[in-house]
């Protein structure tokens, strides 16, 4: 793969260039291609589409570190764009849970509850991913908790 297309999936097409919360931005972005995949992907398709976009977020993650010369670019936001469909991989996609959900996972991102501060000193995009993967399944069981007991 050649850096600028690496440049353009580990960024999420850009959003990591934001001045502002790269972070945050990779998030909200992820906000419109979860809606894709939860309205036309059934939860099968969705968790091998997630599990594919995972393996290539490691990978181009990987090359990033390359490209840009250092540890955990904050350019690279593709691990936030995965950790926020694995937030949301089998909840309901209503407004309210997609507002829980982003803030759920990006307090847990930046809190990095057990295993994910040890998952992130894992080397190259294994690292950047796999920590945000971890603070994606602890919101997506807190966001379930929260509407089996107080949604449904």
């Amino acid at each position: 793969m050649n850096n600028r297309l690496n440049t353009i999936i580990s960024s999420f097409f850009f959003l990591g260039n934001s001045p502002i919360a790269p972070g945050t931005a990779g998030t909200l972005g992820a906000i419109p291609l979860y809606y894709l995949m939860v309205t036309y992907l059934g939860d099968i398709q969705y968790m091998v589409c997630l599990l594919l976009l995972t393996v290539l977020a490691i990978k181009v993650s990987t090359n990033a570190e390359k490209i840009y010369k250092r540890e955990d670019p904050g350019e690279v936001v593709i691990d936030e764009v995965v950790g926020f469909l694995v937030t949301m991989a089998f909840i309901a996609p209503t407004i309210l849970n997609v507002a829980l959900g982003f803030f759920l996972f990006r307090a847990l991102d930046i809190l990095k509850p057990f295993p994910c501060r040890r998952l992130e000193k894992l080397h190259g995009g294994y690292g950047i991913v796999l920590d945000d993967v971890a603070a994606g399944v602890w919101a997506n069981i807190l966001l379930a908790a929260i509407n089996i007991i107080l949604i449904n």
